[in-house]
Formats: C-alpha cells, structure tokens, sequence
C-alpha cells in the first residue's frame, strides 16, 4: 500500500507523511525578540464575591449610618439600597443600587428620567424594585415643590421658577400648568391642564379657565416645560399665549404671565414684552 504523502511547498515532489527521507531539515529559526504580552485588566469580583450589608461592620452599615448620622450624610447609593431593602442572589442591596445609578452616570435627576423598564435591565430589578425607586424619585421632587412658603406672593418669574423647576425642568414630556392666585397674588392652587406636545388645540381656554373661575381667581400665571432644556419660546408657544390671555381679557382674569421652565433657567413673556 503506497504511503500517505503531504506536498511540499515550491517543490511539487510528495514526501511521506510520517517522517522525512535523508537529513533532518533544520527548524525555521526563532525570533530572539519576544514580543510583550497584552495587558490584561485585573480580575473584577464577581457579584456574588461582594461582601453582603450584614457582612460589613455596624458602623458601615447603610441603615445603621442614617439612625447614627441622619440621612444627610449617606451617599445616594445608601440611601438608594435602603429604598431597595434587600439584595439578590448576587449581589448586596448597595452593590444593586449602585449599578443602578451607575445606568444615569450618578445622576438622580437622569435616573428619573429614565422610564420604569430601562430600570429593569439592570440585573436585581424587576418591574416592582423599578417603580419603588421612581416613587422615592418623584416623593423628592415633590418635595422640592413645597420648599415654597405659601404664604409668601409670587410677584415674579423667578418665584414662579422657584415653585415650578423641581417639578418640571427634568420631565421627558411638556406638562402645562395654570398657576391660580389670589387677591394677594399668593399661589392658590395649581391645575394641570395637559401633558404632552404643547399646541391650541390640546390647550383649551376653557380647560384652562375652568378651575381659575372656580376659586375666583384674582389672575392666573401659564406655566410649561421644555424637555430640551432650552425655554425659548416656540411659534405654537406664542399662539397659546394669545389665545389665553385674549380669553382671560374676556372673563377678567388676567394672564400675568407665561413661563417655560427648562433647565437650569427660563423664559418669562412678561420680561420679554410678549403678553
């Protein structure tokens, strides 16, 4: 039986596969530079290598730390695995929390931007964790509403600024509100009108009025948001504007003023000279 043969390079003559007839050919020779070896990141721990909440010492403790120092002094992330209470199979409450901050940068105010199910990619939370943490979000945006002395007039756009930015400045959809004031220009009572794209259609004087009329309102202020940021007024923002206050000018109630809130600042069509 003929042996199995392997053709040589160049050559075009067979050769037995197992071994080589005369002389050992020499071996290609070896570069005397090595080439260094890529560097490689050092090994991250595994979730489930992290140190659980009850395996840290007391004092390190998120829930220990906020009786202790108060909640002032814990960091978000603490403050954001106390909200989420447990952790999972891999990994501790503070490791979940801070993997969910770390979606939005550290931001607060991107994460709660983001919707309910972006959150749930993140490995320990499911649809029940995702809108405990955006209640906790929105409790502390509200909270920063009534950060407002009632009692106090608002006599400017930087008051209506004051009252309205926490609320409004970060939401990802246009929100429009009728501020009601009193005989003292005291804030009396706040009307959500419409949320979503701003335009005459949706915001209707009648919807706007209603509840003005209602608590015999002394003026009304317009207030909205731009998710952009930016709050320089639109075509369609100036359409509304006319259109409300040629109606309040008929039901004597006046439109005070129109402020768009974005963020970090504002537009007011009384400092402009639109009304």
């Amino acid at each position: 039986m003929p042996r199995p043969t392997v053709r040589s390079e160049g050559t075009g003559r067979g050769r037995p596969a197992c071994y080589l007839r005369g002389r050992p050919q020499p071996r290609p020779p070896v570069a005397t530079a090595l080439r260094p070896l890529p560097a490689f990141a050092a090994p991250q721990p595994r979730a489930r290598d992290l140190p659980r909440i009850r395996e840290l010492p007391r004092t390190e403790r998120p829930r220990e730390r906020l009786r202790s120092l108060g909640a002032h002094a814990l960091s978000a992330a603490e403050l954001l695995a106390i909200v989420l209470g447990s952790g999972t199979g891999g990994g501790s409450a503070l490791h979940v929390a801070q993997s969910v901050l770390a979606r939005s940068d550290g931001s607060l105010r991107r994460l709660a931007g983001q919707p309910v199910a972006a959150l749930t990619g993140v490995h320990g939370v499911g649809p029940v964790r995702a809108m405990v943490i955006h209640a906790a979000l929105e409790l502390g945006r509200r909270l920063g509403t009534e950060s407002h002395d009632e009692g106090l007039p608002v006599r400017s756009p930087e008051d209506v600024w004051r009252v309205y930015a926490p609320r409004l400045q970060d939401l990802p959809v246009e929100e429009f509100h009728v501020a009601v004031l009193d005989a003292q220009h005291r804030l009396e009572r706040d009307v959500l009108v419409t949320r979503g794209i701003l335009n005459s259609s949706l915001v209707h004087p009648r919807e706007v009025f209603r509840e003005a009329i209602a608590e015999r309102a002394a003026a009304v202020i317009l207030v909205h948001n731009h998710p952009s940021g930016d709050p320089t007024p639109s075509p369609d923002d100036r359409a509304v504007t006319d259109q409300l206050v040629a109606a309040g000018k008929l039901l004597d109630i006046p439109v005070h003023d129109h402020v768009i809130v974005g963020r970090g600042r504002y537009a007011s069509f009384a400092e402009a000279g639109l009304l």
